[in-house]
């Protein structure tokens, strides 16, 4: 028995999430006294997991598999899991992965646990932390059934070096055309230098902004914190920016490590899909803007006198600890 890990990766490298699952993988493996498996997908070079303790590669390389299809993609991970008499699966809680989960927990009839915050409460009965309620509160959820699926809450638990074995093998799925019921026939990808999904900042935008062309305020202070630029969803809908950019409980989910707000009055949507995010500093002009409740540190004032004073301060930090 062992335990299998699903290691995210886009454009033939593995994205940030599949070193945390890889990390978390290999504490819930040494508490169940097994190892860790990991299944992935048109990738060369897998050797970096194995500095996560990961113990065993799967590798699947197929041409059909070059676009996400969550169906096909979860008939691999279940045949992996099969294959490999894995008790526990995991997967992240990227936008990829949410689809996946549940199908592959139906594929395996097993119990599935999403937004999984911290390790095994207990494994016997296995129970496990979970947040709740768009990220306010918490619950302690049992799965009874002999197979688990879990989804990993983005940030939650850490990337930490732990050497595994390491090995590899070649795996050849079977793939029947009805994994392809779905087509995709194009993908929107943001050109931001850091990506929503990987970021550990994320610098977001509102109407407060006034227009597109003063984007620059944002991009220039994710440029000096090497953080990713979002907007809330009036500012994509006004096609301001695009619609991959938008962040919150009805665009992408975040749980960074620090979340900026730059005009952007905090509609309870938005603000549901970034709760998770640890630090939030909103900066608004309204001190009655909904987001002041929920953040962490806040400024009243106009952002278009603050951030290039925020900006400038932080260029001036880092030449003096570069």
């Amino acid at each position: 028995m062992s335990l299998l890990i699903y290691a995210e990766s886009a454009e033939g490298k593995f994205k940030k999430v599949a070193f945390e699952l890889a990390s978390y993988a290999k504490k819930v493996a040494e508490s169940l006294g097994t190892t860790v498996t990991a299944v992935t997908v048109n990738i060369s070079d897998v050797s970096e997991l194995a500095k996560y303790g990961v113990d065993k590669v799967l590798k699947v390389n197929n041409d059909k598999l070059a676009g996400f299809t969550a169906k096909a993609y979860a008939d691999v991970i279940k045949q992996a899991a099969q294959k490999e008499g894995a008790k526990v699966i995991l997967l992240s809680s990227t936008t990829d992965s949410i689809y996946l989960s549940p199908l592959v927990a139906v594929a395996l009839e097993a119990g599935f646990a999403s937004n999984v915050v911290g390790l095994p409460v207990s494994t016997s009965p296995f129970q496990v932390k979970r947040n709740a309620f768009s990220n306010k509160a918490f619950n302690i959820t049992e799965i009874s059934t002999d197979v688990k699926v879990l989804g990993l809450a983005k940030n939650s638990y850490g990337i930490f070096e732990s050497a595994g074995a390491g090995t590899e093998e070649d795996f050849n799925p079977t793939i029947g055309d009805n994994d392809f019921g779905v087509k995709v026939d194009s993908v929107e990808k943001v050109s931001g230098k850091v990506s929503i999904a990987d970021a550990d900042i994320v610098v977001s935008g509102g109407r407060g902004l006034k227009g597109p062309e003063n984007w620059g305020l944002i991009e220039d202070l994710a440029s000096v914190l090497g953080a990713a630029t979002a907007c809330s969803k009036p500012v994509s809908d006004l096609g301001w920016r695009p619609h991959g950019e938008h962040v919150g409980q009805t665009g992408k989910p975040v749980a960074t490590n620090l979340y900026i707000a730059v005009g952007i009055s905090g509609a309870i949507q938005h603000i549901a899909g970034i709760n998770s995010s640890k630090v939030k500093v909103v900066i608004n002009s309204d001190p009655e803007a909904p987001f002041f409740k929920v953040a962490d540190y806040g400024i009243v004032g106009d952002a278009f006198e603050i951030v290039p004073q925020l900006t400038e301060k932080l260029k001036a930090f880092k030449a003096q600890h570069s």
